[in-house]
């Protein structure tokens, strides 16, 4: 397994197509064959963000960003751009903490357990507040090869 280094490693917003407000994390630490580590602070100024701070719901999210990091590291090192991939859904995703309080610290580490040829994937996420682990789901995600095509409905 080769991990790549935070130095070896481009900006997040190289290997995740979220733009903008959209754009949730703000690193990626580390990115191996199988396994993505990323970092972000909650800002006050984020969507989501109310007066209880990020909705512990957004969790999620932060899960599927961070898959779509992992992929578009893989994507980097191959040297294609990011692809567009699409959250297809969770399994059992839990949250101990009804919201993330502005100023926190969050990691989300992602395992992946199956990615197949046809661009599905299922994913082992989990959440940490400080060094707490608040957060853990399995998430299903989809890349199809062609994502304009997909979309307009011309992908088998």
């Amino acid at each position: 397994m080769t991990t790549t280094s935070l130095a070896a490693l481009p900006a997040i917003a190289e290997v995740l197509p979220h733009a903008g407000g959209m754009r949730l994390l703000d690193e990626l630490l580390r990115a191996d064959e199988e396994h993505a580590v990323a970092r972000t602070t909650v800002r006050a100024t984020q969507l989501f963000v109310d007066e209880s701070g990020m909705p512990g719901w957004v969790g999620i999210e932060y899960m599927a960003q961070t898959i779509a990091a992992w992929a578009g590291a893989q994507d980097w090192r191959a040297g294609r751009a990011p692809g567009i991939g699409f959250l297809l859904g969770s399994r059992r995703y839990e949250c101990d903490v009804p919201a993330f309080p502005v100023g926190s610290v969050l990691t989300i580490q992602v395992r992946a357990e199956l990615v197949g040829d046809n661009g599905l994937g299922m994913f082992a996420c989990s959440l940490s507040l400080g060094e707490r682990e608040v957060a853990r789901a399995n998430v299903s995600v989809f890349q199809p090869a062609d994502a304009q095509a997909f979309l307009q409905g011309q992908q088998p």
